[in-house]
Parts: C-alpha cells; sequence; structure tokens
C-alpha cells in the first residue's frame, strides 16, 4: 500500500483511500473503507482478530472432518496415508489461503469471494457473469457445508446412544433415519437461535469454540493412546500403508490420491474469515490473519490428533466392519475399545466421543453464521429471490432472515438422505467442490486479467502473489479432478461417484438462469449508499 498522502484507483476508478492510524477511532478506517468499496456500515463491528480467527477455526474444525472421515482415512491407504498425505494437503491449502488472504485485504467485505470476482474481472460485461457464477458455487457450497456438517453430528449422537446402549452387538438401540434426521433438525433449530443473539455473544462462543477444539484435540490425541491396552507401533503408524479396501482398487498411487479426501474435506470453510469482515475491527489486516492463522493452527493440532488417534489402531478390517459395536464408525470403536478393553466398560469413550460432538456442534453454529453473512451480502446486491427480504438486520445488527434461510436450506438438502444416501451424498459433495471453485475464480481473475491492475491492501504477498495464485489455481484443479473419480470398482449405478454430476447440475442451473433471466438485472455488486 502506498504512503497516506498517495491516491490510489481501484479497477472501476473509484479512489482508495490508505488511511492513517489515527483515523482508526470507531472503526472511522474500516466505515471509510467500506464506504469506498460501496457499502454503508450497518452489521455490528465488534470482532477482534481473535474473534475473527476463532470463528473461521472453529468451522475448519479439524475434530469435525477428520472424526467424520478417519473411517476413509483408514480404508484409504491407511496410517502412512493420512500421516504424510495431511501435510501434502495442508501445504497446498494454505497456498490457496495466502491469495485469498491477499485479495480479502484489497476488498475487506461480507461478499467476500463473488465481490472479488467482479472486481477483479473489472469488464462492464464480464464482471456480472463472474461475481454470479463465483457466488452461487460458494453460497451453494457453504449450504452444503451446514449440511454436512450438523447431518455429522446428528449421525454421532445416534452413535454415542447405540454405544450407551450396549453396542450394536449388545441390543443397543439403532435410530432409524427418521430419527436422525430429526435430530438434524433439531441441532439446526438450536443453531438458528444462537445466530439470532447479538454478534457479541456469537464472538465469545467463536472464541469458547476455539480454545474447546485446541484443547479438546491434545486431551483426546495424549488421552486415547496412553488408555488403549494395544497400541500401534512407530513404524506401523508412520510406514504402514492399507491397500486392503474390499473396494476393487489396487494401485497405491490411486490409492494415496484417494486417502488425500479426508484431509481436503478437513481444511474448507476458511473463507468465513472474509465474511465476518464487515463485522472485524481493521478488517483489511485481521480478515488476512485469520484466514492464514486459521489454515496454519489447524494444520499442525490435526496432525498432532491424526497422530495420537493412530497409535490406538491395531486392526484395521475390524474397525472398519459394519459388525463392530460402533456400527461401522472408526473412530466411535476406537475410543470405546481403548477404555472398554482396560477398564470392562467403554463409558470413557462414550465420554471423548461427547467432547467431538460439541466441536461438531460449534463447528455448525460457526457455519450457519457464515452462511448468513453470505446470504445478506449476496441479497444486498439483488442477486437472489426475494433479495429485500434476505438482507434485512434486526435491532442488534443481525441479517435474521439470512439466518433462518441458511437453517431452512440447510435442513431440506438433508431430506434426500430419507429417499437414497446415493442422492444425499451427491448433494454433500458440493460441500467441497462448490466451495473450492469459488475460492479459485478470484484468484484466477487475479492472476490473469488483474494480473497488472490489482491494487494490494496491506497484506499482500508482493512478487510472489502471481506464482502463489497459479499454484493454488492449479490446486483446485486437480483437487476436483480427484473428488470426482470412482471409489469403488465395478462402476454400478450404487457405487457411481455422483460428485461432477452434482457439481454439473449446479453449473447448468447457474448458467442457465444467468442465460435465461439474471444477464438482464443482476449487474453485480451496488452501492447502497
Amino acid at each position: 500500500m502506498g504512503s497516506s498522502s498517495r491516491i490510489q484507483l481501484l479497477e472501476d476508478g473509484e479512489p482508495y483511500l490508505p488511511l492513517a492510524s489515527s483515523d482508526n477511532t470507531a472503526h472511522g478506517h474500516d466505515d471509510l473503507r467500506l464506504n469506498q468499496l460501496g457499502y454503508k456500515q450497518e452489521l455490528s463491528r465488534n470482532l477482534s482478530a481473535a474473534a475473527n480467527f476463532s470463528m473461521t477455526f472453529s468451522i475448519v474444525s479439524i475434530m469435525t472432518g477428520l472424526t467424520t472421515l478417519y473411517g476413509t482415512g483408514l480404508r484409504f491407504g491407511g496410517p502412512a496415508s493420512m500421516v504424510y498425505g495431511w501435510w501434502v494437503v495442508g501445504a497446498m491449502t494454505m497456498v490457496v489461503g495466502l491469495s485469498m488472504a491477499e485479495i480479502c485485504s484489497a476488498f475487506p467485505t461480507s461478499g467476500g469471494l463473488y465481490f472479488w470476482s467482479a472486481r477483479l474481472c473489472h469488464t462492464h460485461w464480464a464482471a456480472p457473469f463472474a461475481a454470479w457464477l463465483t457466488g452461487w458455487f460458494n453460497i451453494v457450497g457453504q449450504w452444503a457445508v451446514t449440511t454436512s456438517v450438523d447431518f455429522s453430528l446428528a449421525q454421532l449422537i445416534q452413535v454415542i446412544i447405540l454405544l450407551s446402549t450396549g453396542g450394536k452387538n449388545g441390543g443397543g438401540y439403532e435410530a432409524s433415519k427418521y430419527v436422525v434426521i430429526a435430530f438434524h433438525g433439531g441441532i439446526l433449530l438450536l443453531h438458528g437461535i444462537i445466530n439470532s443473539l447479538p454478534i457479541s455473544l456469537l464472538s465469545f462462543l467463536g472464541q469458547l469454540a476455539a480454545i474447546w477444539n485446541v484443547v479438546g484435540v491434545f486431551v483426546l490425541m495424549i488421552l486415547i493412546p496412553s488408555v488403549a491396552t494395544e497400541r500401534a507401533s512407530m513404524k506401523f503408524v508412520f510406514t504402514n500403508f492399507n491397500t486392503d479396501n474390499e473396494e476393487g482398487i489396487n494401485s497405491r498411487l490411486y490409492i494415496f490420491l484417494l486417502g488425500l479426501l479426508m484431509s481436503q474435506y478437513t481444511l474448507t470453510g476458511y473463507d468465513a474469515s472474509a465474511h465476518m469482515t464487515e463485522e472485524t475491527k481493521d478488517a483489511e489486516r485481521n480478515g488476512p490473519k485469520g484466514i492464514i492463522s486459521a489454515i496454519g493452527i489447524s494444520i499442525i493440532v490435526g496432525w498432532g490428533y491424526i497422530l495420537g488417534i493412530s497409535f490406538a489402531v491395531t486392526d484395521i478390517p475390524f474397525l472398519l466392519s459394519d459388525d463392530n459395536d460402533a456400527g461401522g464408525y472408526a473412530i466411535a470403536e476406537i475410543f470405546y475399545l481403548a477404555f472398554k478393553r482396560r477398564y470392562g466398560n467403554g463409558v470413557g469413550g462414550i465420554i471423548c466421543l461427547g467432547i467431538v460432538a460439541v466441536a461438531v456442534f460449534f463447528c455448525g453454529m460457526s457455519s450457519v453464521t457464515s452462511n448468513s453473512r453470505m446470504t445478506y451480502a449476496f441479497s444486498r446486491d439483488g442477486a437472489m429471490p426475494l433479495s429485500s427480504l434476505w438482507h434485512k438486520v434486526n435491532k442488534q445488527e443481525v441479517p435474521i432472515y439470512a439466518v433462518w434461510l441458511s437453517v431452512f436450506i440447510s435442513f431440506c438438502m438433508a431430506l434426500t438422505s430419507l429417499g437414497s444416501t446415493v442422492a444425499f451424498e451427491a448433494m454433500v459433495s458440493i460441500a467441497t467442490i462448490g466451495l473450492y471453485i469459488a475460492y479459485a475464480l478470484p484468484i484466477f481473475f487475479r492472476v490473469t486479467l488483474a494480473r497488472k491492475s490489482f491494487v494490494p491492501g496491506p497484506y499482500n504477498l508482493g512478487r510472489y502473489g502471481i506464482i502463489v495464485g497459479w499454484i493454488a489455481v492449479l490446486w483446485v484443479v486437480t483437487i476436483s479432478i480427484l473428488f470426482s473419480l470412482p471409489v469403488s470398482y465395478p462402476i454400478t449405478i450404487e457405487t457411481l461417484n455422483y460428485t461432477p454430476v452434482a457439481v454439473g447440475c449446479i453449473l447448468l442451473l447457474v448458467v442457465s438462469y444467468w442465460i435465461f433471466s439474471a444477464r438482464h438485472w443482476f449487474k453485480g455488486p451496488i452501492t447502497n449508499i
């Protein structure tokens, strides 16, 4: 950024005035910067750097992703695949995060990704379509994330009840799919109520969630292998590569690549820091800090979690078997067996699952927060049906209608699980691919169309911005292919990976809506000053 005596121009010709530090009082810096971007301050700006980080860290929530998909990691490569694959995915996710943080510093608005695309793709005919495409992939991906997280919590509660009542082999209660969807609805209801409260309370809960995630991980990674009577050796954890996946896949490289999906699903959702920038103090610095720190700390803590739990793994086929007490929920069986074999009952393991369940609850809570801010911003620019309703804020300066729309849509998406598991998995697959496509689009515009015209904010990558951006884009292309690969052979209607079908349908709907309607009235981000 230039000195405070110079005026820089944004891509649309509007002046960007770097402010002196004395202008920071009473959010003057943030409010004026938001005005420069075309918006008035409507949300309550009370989040500190720590609060912004905490909300994003609790959405990434490594306990949520790794607990949910630990079985997938065991099936495709086992301990070695997870231990080393985590660092591969972590490094590349950090590259994506660095590029996003640079753009976030230049454009600190709740719209985040779609606003960035519009400003970076600054031709009059292309900018609205770029914003439209990015925005819809972002918002649908976020809804899918909330659906996935809260449904995962509902399933975890079902497993906790199963183990608490004797386990699958002891006559325990196995909830039906209707009971699970009822749990899901109840969890979403609670998240809607919490997100209807002032942002100051959400800030406190977000920081509590961050502490819970870090402390919880360290407790579990030490406690579980310490309690286990049978422990894996160092050699097993760092070198055992499981090829017995019962999915008809024998290629070690293919298995390793499929094993990366666990890590990439977990390291998702860090765009939340951008969506919270209109509620964050010193947003053009603290927004980028939130993105980078959430990714960095998640990588370190997540690896510790993988290591700790993997030292309690000795019989992979048994943990993945539907006939164990947890019904095939690998990490639940690990926790349960560790305590049952040492103390004669699995109560301690069930309590440990409760620690994870609280972390997942916090993750879903923060996910609804991020959803609602994206919905608020996107409707503020007129992109959604009934836009005038969704961007209204209440007396507590909370986008209340956007909160409950996000809750409602996430519940509707989960209803597909009642009819078809395949349809539900396809729906949820959008959570990762949809979001990463939305991440990649503004980065792609930054390194192509805006390569020379991009005006960086206080945080920037300098001369390395272009190369980092290209690596980020190529990684997103790579994982988009990985998430579309078959995960079982032979390929049948039941085993086909419907991820590309789901993403293709979203793309078709969004582009068709644009061609036949939206191109006539959606002009991209619009000023409300």
